[in-house]
């Protein structure tokens, strides 16, 4: 009889995550609800981001995961030629509203960021704000954002970090609704030591800023709300619990926001972390 340290070493490795299936649940969570109506309450990120990467009129821009454009209007309203993205043909539609409603000139593509519709180099600054973040395969859709981008361009994003207030929403949830096996966090694209290992080889530079995006909503219960109907992510969760757990998951939210809530009063006034990168390619 094998012995039990024998049984362990020769025991078959886990199989590898479907990271396919994985991003048609991710896809349908995010056709669900809608995010524009939290996107657009984000919109000084795209801001703060643009002024970062010191964008030049005249710039091709690729929006990656754009979501309902902030990033993109953002950098349309620097003069950018700005191809906005998405895999979410409803978020594409609100983004194109909202350029109209500006008089921003911009295209719009339906697109994966795992498997870019366009040729190489063919950008000269490619962004993502708390979007490219949420791919399945990470190493996958970190080279098709270097590969698209010109040799000397440069890529910004916006990445919510593990220890921020999105950072714990996310960990919160996967204590109800674990991730599948050997799929990797979202929230590591929101730190350097994976930064590195994605783009470090290809990158001349890459700076990395510790940034705070705060969430001002009515209350607490406003904020999950919102965040109930409206952000994929959490709306699944809570459709995927019976209602004693949702009332647990319910319990745990609003017990994290307390604990982060700096207001003083009823509202709530949120410092969330994130990441601004600014990574110039080779």
């Amino acid at each position: 009889m094998a012995s039990p340290a024998t049984a362990t070493a020769t025991a078959p490795p886990a199989p590898p995550p479907d990271l396919t299936a994985l991003k048609t649940r991710q896809q349908a969570a995010w056709s669900s609800g809608n995010y524009a109506i939290v996107g657009s309450t984000l919109q000084i990120v795209g801001e703060e981001l643009c002024e970062a990467m010191d964008l030049t009129a005249g710039s091709k821009v690729l929006d990656v995961a754009a979501g309902n454009g902030m990033a993109s209007l953002a950098a349309a309203r620097r003069w950018c030629d700005v191809m906005s993205t998405d895999y979410v043909p409803a978020l594409l539609e609100r983004g194109r509203a909202r350029a109209a409603a500006e008089g921003m000139a911009m295209e719009f593509r339906e697109a994966d960021a795992e498997n870019l519709p366009f040729g190489d180099n063919s950008f000269d600054v490619v962004l993502s704000t708390f979007g490219e973040m949420f791919t399945p395969n990470q190493d996958k859709a970190a080279s098709e954002l270097l590969r698209v981008c010109r040799p000397k361009g440069k890529i910004g994003m916006a990445n919510w970090t593990p220890e921020g207030f999105i950072g714990q929403v996310f960990k919160t949830l996967g204590k109800y609704l674990p991730p599948p096996a050997g799929a990797k966090s979202p929230a590591l694209w929101g730190t350097r030591a994976r930064l590195d290992e994605m783009f470090g080889a290809a990158a001349q530079d890459i700076r990395a800023e510790r940034r705070n995006f705060v969430f001002r909503y009515k209350s607490a219960e406003h904020f999950l709300e919102i965040f109930r109907t409206y952000y994929g992510p959490v709306l699944k969760a809570f459709g995927a619990l019976d209602a004693a757990n949702q009332e647990a998951l319910k319990h745990d939210i609003l017990a994290l926001i307390a604990s982060m809530n700096r207001s003083g009063d009823s509202t709530m006034v949120l410092p969330s972390e994130y990441l601004e990168i600014v990574i110039t390619r080779r």
